[in-house]
């Protein structure tokens, strides 16, 4: 059963924001902004990370009809090239945010960071994704929306196994790196044979 808290603040319009991809070697950086109903609940919802693939896919739709506004950002690999990955984030998180049909008065960010712009107030929560239906909402756009994308993106380029690992640093994915070399979607700045760094970028 999902405990997750319906808002921060009731008084307030409140969207919730979080992004997938950030710990990938290749592929965008995809951030979502939600605002649910007060009453929004389901009992499937938490972290996009603590539920199964199945359980992202049953609850994108949901996710979708029931929300006020909704709205995914895709940062592509250049930006994340330009900005570095955490700025890229940021920003796309903002950009999800301001561009919901809806308002929002305060956004629920995951993670330790409070977004750039602060044209709309933004409140950081670390492992928010695990306490607010909001950012848990978002967690799973994000997440559900660049799988799809990865898993198109593989049809191209098949011999990375995107489809199973989505652009993640698996051992399998770096082997590929090394025998066949990066794609114009792998994310040069990164470390793409590893030597433990890419422990700093997870998500």
């Amino acid at each position: 059963m999902s405990n997750l808290l319906p808002y921060y603040d009731d008084s307030k319009i409140e969207a919730g924001c979080d992004e997938a991809g950030r710990g990938c070697l290749a592929g965008p950086v995809v951030c979502a902004a939600v605002i649910l109903p007060k009453d929004f609940y389901h009992p499937l919802l938490n972290d996009s990370k603590q539920i199964s693939e199945h359980k992202r896919q049953l609850l994108r739709p949901i996710i979708e009809a029931e929300a006020i506004a909704y709205n995914v950002c895709f940062m592509t690999e250049a930006e994340i090239e330009t900005l570095n990955i955490l700025k890229a984030s940021l920003t796309g998180m903002a950009r999800a945010a301001h561009a919901l049909n809806v308002k929002p008065e305060l956004i629920l960010v995951d993670g330790n960071k409070v977004l750039l712009d602060q044209t709309i107030p933004s409140i950081a929560f670390i492992k928010g994704d695990g306490r607010f239906a909001s950012i848990a909402a978002a967690s799973v756009l994000a997440k559900t929306y660049r799988d799809e994308y990865m898993e198109q993106l593989h049809e191209q380029f098949p011999h990375y196994h995107w489809n199973e690992n989505k652009g993640y640093p698996t051992k399998a994915h770096r082997e590929s790196i090394a025998k066949f070399g990066p794609t114009e979607h792998h994310r040069m700045g990164f470390n793409l044979l590893g030597d433990g760094q890419m422990r700093l970028f997870e998500d």
